[in-house]
């Protein structure tokens, strides 16, 4: 098992349990996305929390080192999971959903974090958009990203790669609420035991008429971005970017030799 699943007063719980960085591998997507369908059948489930049990990792996004031995079909099932799978998992789920975030949150790691709706986050977590780094790219954020934050902060944070703080993702208005690193799951129960108190098929369905309103074509643009995600996963540019990583050495790009 790569995730812990409890329910408590109403509350779900699932909580990835997958040291040391509680990196994104093909049975942790489907353990996550059965945790999720789990909670959405359940009526005793009235909100949802997406946290972790390792200290200082929320997720580091790909598992790298398989995705260089993967196949193209491999990347794409993981990609299709990650994008596809879970936007139609909390689409469907009709219970609010609060990520906790402590520590560092990268790559699919924020495509987990900003999938729920609401993030809460430790006055010490990170977050950052490095995949462009490993020669691969964050597809998913160019659909929501720019409608969050505006074009120009979304271009420096994708295409930089640079990890930005709490305070600077809660300026941008991708962080609800920061706290102490000792206190993001109780602030997270906190806030799901408030949503868990309303009426909850008033809010199944409010929820779906908010999802409606703010879609804007981001069906299509979650489809877009698994066939770009797996295009660009097969360029050279991407088996380079990832071996180096796992061989911790700098890139030598092939599109940059001319």
């Amino acid at each position: 098992m790569h995730m812990k699943y409890d329910v408590r007063d109403g509350v779900a719980e699932i909580l990835f349990d997958c040291p040391p960085v509680n990196a994104l591998t093909a049975p942790l997507m489907r353990e996550l996305l059965s945790h999720l369908d789990a909670a959405r059948v359940d009526p005793g489930v009235r909100a949802v929390i997406l946290g972790s049990a390792v200290p200082g990792r929320f997720c580091a996004g790909l598992h790298l080192s398989e995705m260089v031995d993967a196949s193209l079909p491999q990347k794409h099932a993981l990609v299709e999971m990650l994008y596809t799978g879970l936007f139609e998992a909390q689409q469907r789920l009709g219970k609010p959903s609060i990520a906790a975030v402590r520590g560092t949150a990268r790559g699919g790691g924020m495509t987990l974090a900003v999938s729920c709706d609401m993030l809460i986050a430790a006055d010490t977590a990170t977050f950052g958009y490095p995949e462009i780094d490993v020669g691969v790219t964050p597809a998913i954020h160019y659909t929501h990203l720019p409608r969050i934050v505006g074009r120009h902060v979304a271009f420096d944070l994708l295409f930089t790669g640079r990890a930005f703080d709490a305070a600077e993702a809660q300026r941008l208005g991708l962080v609800n609420a920061i706290v102490p690193e000792d206190q993001v799951l109780a602030r997270a129960r906190e806030v799901a035991q408030v949503l868990a108190s309303k009426p909850p098929h008033v809010l199944r369905l409010g929820r779906q008429a908010f999802y409606n309103a703010i879609d804007l074509d981001y069906r299509k643009g979650v489809a877009d971005a698994v066939n770009h995600f797996t295009t660009v996963a097969a360029s050279d540019d991407a088996a380079e970017g990832m071996r180096a990583f796992t061989e911790k050495r700098k890139p030598a790009w092939p599109s940059a030799q001319g």
